[in-house]
């Protein structure tokens, strides 16, 4: 009786395991998203970031594929190494780019959210590749379909539409606070740099969207290569992770010509390229491997592991919004300072002006102008 049960337990922690890697596999993209965010935000190059994430990345799970698949490795011919190669250009080089120039753009909440169109896509591209069966007299096709239509349908609402301030019992009294000190700014001034932000926003969203339909042709690809490297699925990540670096490195000397983005220290873009490669890329890719051939339904997973970093971000978000707020309002009084005002903040103001946002500053070079004139 007893080795019975110890027999089920251990059938439930095997069948349970792609599961539970998946769920935490979103919990290692929130934190990844957040990190990446602020090295972004601090002026680090996403094209850098993508070659040096792939270099963790290789570092990290190249010796376990050494050390544990290094017999009766799958011959790689020609027509493997090219689906290989566009699995590298599909996700290191053309999804990481876009997806970090989306994130520079919004935020890594809105990023993880818009994500969920990922199910979606990739269950659309299966069907037209025909490794999804599709009999729309069935029920479950028919929740497919309708659940593939809803999720497009929020993604291009999230997209193109900033309905009101849903409020909630613990954000009323920060909400308050927040537009309480946005009234006391110049409306007009405000309404510019909102249209800026909206802008920016639209084209950060499209950037996310554009690097999910990357995503899920990977996963489709993905799923074919798969078939070749069944037991080899370190060696198969190893291959993606090392060919990305050649190819983001291409791609990073096209876009950025000056040799200074290269330098790095021991600071939050370490962090980011450290912590993006070696939880983010090396394991993500293996764990995805693993999923595809145990046939996981792994979009559930995608969406309620997404969804469990935003209730944390929520109120950090609010923190940013009343800090952002306080130092735009700082700013513009500080303006005034050309015209004899306020005289006595001359030595505070120029290190709190150089901490603001890009957008804010176009909102004081407005001021200077109106001051001047």
């Amino acid at each position: 009786m007893a080795s019975e049960k110890v027999r089920r337990y251990t059938k439930f922690v095997e069948n349970s395991q792609l599961y539970l890697a998946m769920i935490f596999l979103q919990f290692v993209y929130g934190g990844m998203n957040i990190i990446t965010k602020v090295s972004l935000n601090q002026g680090m190059s996403h094209y850098v970031l993508v070659v040096y994430r792939h270099v963790f990345a290789t570092v990290a799970i190249a010796p376990f594929a050494i050390i544990f698949e290094r017999k009766h490795q799958p011959r790689i011919t020609f027509p493997i190494f090219i689906q290989i190669f566009i699995l590298a250009l599909l996700g290191p080089v053309i999804d990481q780019n876009l997806y970090y120039a989306g994130l520079k753009f919004t935020s890594p909440t809105f990023a993880c959210a818009l994500s969920n169109t990922l199910p979606a896509m990739t269950f659309v591209m299966a069907v037209l590749c025909r490794m999804e069966k599709m009999n729309i007299k069935k029920v479950r096709c028919q929740a497919k379909v309708m659940g593939t239509v809803f999720t497009v349908a929020g993604a291009m609402v999230m997209t193109l539409y900033k309905g009101p301030i849903v409020e909630m019992a613990w954000t009323k009294h920060a909400s308050h606070h927040y537009h309480h000190r946005t009234n006391k700014t110049n409306a007009k001034d405000t309404n510019n740099t909102q249209i800026s932000s909206d802008k920016q926003w639209f084209i950060g969203s499209i950037f996310i969207i554009l690097s999910t339909l990357a995503w899920a042709s990977l996963f489709v690809l993905q799923a074919k290569v798969i078939e070749t490297y069944k037991n080899h699925h370190l060696s198969l990540t190893s291959l993606i992770c090392f060919i990305g670096i050649i190819q983001a490195t291409v791609v990073t000397f096209l876009m950025e010509r000056k040799t200074s983005v290269w330098l790095i220290g021991w600071d939050m873009n370490l962090l980011a390229a450290a912590y993006a490669g070696v939880f983010s890329s090396s394991m993500s890719y293996y764990v995805q491997g693993l999923v595809m051939q145990k046939k996981v339904v792994g979009a559930i997973l995608i969406i309620i592991g997404l969804y469990s970093a935003l209730w944390g971000k929520n109120k950090e978000q609010i923190m940013e919004n009343k800090v952002t707020d306080e130092n735009l309002s700082f700013a513009l009084k500080c303006v005034h300072i050309i015209d004899g005002k306020n005289s006595n903040q001359n030595a505070e103001a120029p290190n709190k002006l150089l901490s603001l946002p890009h957008s804010h500053m176009n909102v004081i070079n407005q001021e200077e102008n109106k001051v001047l004139t």
